[in-house]
């Protein structure tokens, strides 16, 4: 993920009413953080009672699963909120970064402006839209659903008072006027030009999905209010659309109940790296490979795949690995810039291991099975790990192990039972999911009730001062995310309206080369929206469109499904622009540039591995029922 890029909050006041904006800021914000981290913890006790009382009791909780939905969609815009509040959505820094200071500080007040220029604009449909949901009751509960839909045009409205807030916090007077200006200008031209845009037809498609998106990304807005302007703009100025039903779309992109898998597989990657358990299981590997050569290396592999069958975030994986391997990895002569580019493509390595939340969200967004998507993404990964490390074995093959300890097997034997309990929750949880035990996102709940008794009762480790900030974190990654869902919902659907669904259909199904040319296609163009886009977006974005065209020329979709993450996962993860790239360096304290001489052998692995994934299905559907 790529955040704002860091704003010095030490520095001066950057305005007379800096210090104004900064202690309302703080007193509403943390208000607003603690009642997020509060619905996180909700969901949980909801989902896991839900759970217990079906399994346990045979006697299901009706309600549970309505209760659930609407705490999800406040937690989704109050996280949005909390994300917006400390620059922490998803966008693209690239271009931002390497223009000069003054030239930042402009640009960092357009983002939030750009953003702000959007909230103005669908002030009024989300306050319709909720008004509208008012009459509806809901089956369960009884209720009315404002209820739940009140949640959008509050956290819109909360949006751009912490946008505003943000803009006097970290801008100058002169650049505050300067980008507030600029954004009401552009509106105002795209306004007037809605007569020129009546007869352009489909190239409507390019001025809005294309142009409009692209500056804004590469001129660092992120990315779902890039996507919401794109398509706010599209449906105001070129068809007859109200804007509630643009509303409406973004509701349907937030509210899916497995996507609620999201926030709370994201809070579990933090508690099993604050519990030890990612520990003790790196601790046993380092112990059974640690004294071959490229040892530490197989293990950060190894760890690597054990963990993100956990958390489902690769930066929670990352850092839940590189500060206990690397210190030691370091002390035998390995170059940093090595281990965060292996460190790196582990990252697009594991990606399709459950329950990675692009696995979730392909599944939400597509109505590919949850189970069969989990059971498919194993294979895959440790193929490409093996890619991986036939690249570890050539580049450590003369390494010096003359200092290196070797365990014993009886020390090897107790490192394993330590780690037993760790290594067994990733089996539990795919073992649950996909026997149908729990679904994906009542087994997270699971997992987060065995970490918390493994952290209090086995490991002895359990800072419950850290438990708040890892609730707030946990729902600001959360709205982040769950917003881009909803914008590039949204957007997906413009342009299903618009046909080019029908139109991309026609010209990816007479691609020459069969399935093949399809999937060749496919694997160019997720690596290019992996580098811009990230794989959320896009997966929400191209999903709809792609997979049912992957049916009918005869590629099995958990197949495709592996191609077109591992596709992403490469761009994610790979210089200069992949965003993954540095969040990988970001998390090893490591600078950029020592990675790149050594990234490219593992990228070129990657994409051997990827090749063998594309032109092999079995290893994605051979072990489907």
């Amino acid at each position: 993920m790529s955040h704002a890029p860091a704003i010095d909050v030490n520095a001066p006041p950057a305005n007379p009413l800096s210090g104004l904006a900064s202690r309302i800021d703080k007193q509403f914000g943390a208000v607003i953080e603690a009642i997020a981290a509060a619905i996180v913890l909700v969901e949980i006790i909801i989902l896991f009672a839900g759970v217990v009382s079906r399994y346990v009791f045979h006697a299901p909780l009706v309600w549970s699963d309505e209760l659930a939905s609407i705490f999800f969609l406040w937690l989704s815009m109050l996280g949005a909120v909390v994300a917006l509040r400390r620059g922490e959505h998803m966008r693209m820094t690239a271009v931002v970064s390497k223009v000069s200071a003054q030239a930042r500080a402009v640009l960092e007040a357009l983002a939030i402006s750009a953003s702000l220029a959007f909230i103005v604009m669908v002030m009024l449909p989300a306050y319709e839209y909720a008004d509208e949901e008012s009459y509806i009751v809901t089956p369960a509960l009884e209720i009315s659903n404002a209820w739940r839909a009140s949640a959008i045009p509050v956290g819109i409205a909360l949006m751009g008072v912490f946008g505003l807030l943000r803009l006097f916090r970290f801008s100058s007077l002169k650049n505050i006027a300067l980008t507030v200006g600029v954004s009401a200008l552009m509106v105002g031209i795209f306004w007037l030009a809605q007569p020129v845009f009546t007869h352009l037809g489909k190239l409507n498609l390019v001025v809005f999905f294309l142009v409009v998106v692209a500056v804004n990304v590469f001129l660092g807005v992120p990315i779902a209010f890039s996507f919401a302007l794109a398509t706010f703009g599209y449906l105001a100025l070129t068809t007859q659309t109200p804007m509630v039903v643009m509303v409406g779309r973004m509701d349907e992109g937030m509210s899916h109940l497995i996507m609620l898998a999201v926030p709370l597989f994201i809070f579990l990657g933090a508690l099993i790296e604050m519990t030890g358990m990612a520990k003790a299981m790196i601790q046993f590997l380092a112990s059974l490979l640690g004294h071959v050569r490229g040892g530490l290396s197989y293990v950060l592999i190894g760890a690597m795949y054990l963990v993100s069958g956990i958390s489902g975030s690769k930066i929670a994986d990352m850092a839940a690995i590189a500060p206990v391997l690397f210190p030691e990895m370091k002390k035998r002569g390995a170059k940093p810039g090595d281990l965060v580019a292996l460190l790196s493509a582990t990252g697009a390595q594991t990606e399709t291991i459950p329950p990675s939340i692009v696995l979730i969200t392909i599944g939400s967004v597509t109505g590919v099975s949850i189970a069969a998507l989990f059971t498919g993404g194993m294979l895959p990964a440790l193929v490409l790990g093996l890619c991986l490390c036939s690249v570890v074995w050539w580049r450590y093959r003369k390494e010096d192990l003359s200092g290196v300890t070797r365990y014993s097997k009886s020390q090897i034997g107790k490192f394993f039972v330590i780690a037993l309990p760790a290594i067994a929750l990733p089996f539990v949880i795919r073992a649950a999911v996909v026997e149908g035990v729990a679904t994906a996102t009542e087994v997270s709940t699971i997992g987060v009730v065995y970490s918390v008794l493994a952290g209090l009762l086995i490991y002895r480790q359990f800072d419950w001062r850290r438990l708040k900030p890892m609730l707030i974190e946990t729902a600001s990654l959360s709205g982040a995310i769950m917003f881009i869902v909803g914008c590039a919902t949204a957007m997906a659907w413009g342009l299903t309206q618009s046909g080019f669904s029908t139109d991309l259909a026609q010209l990816m199904k007479n691609i020459p080369g069969g399935s093949y040319g399809f999937l060749a296609v496919s694997i160019l163009a997720f690596i290019v929206l992996g580098c811009v886009l990230e794989g959320i977006p896009a997966i929400v974005l191209f999903g709809p469109l792609l997979f049912p065209i992957a049916s009918q020329v005869g590629v099995h979709p958990v197949h495709y499904s592996m191609v077109v993450i591992f596709a992403m996962g490469i761009g994610l993860f790979a210089p200069p622009i992949g965003v993954g790239y540095y969040g990988a360096c970001a998390v090893a304290k490591v600078d950029p540039n020592e990675g790149l001489k050594y990234i490219g052998g593992y990228m070129a692995a990657l994409l051997v591995g990827l090749a063998l994934v594309a032109a092999i299905p079995w290893i994605s559907t051979g072990f489907l029922k």
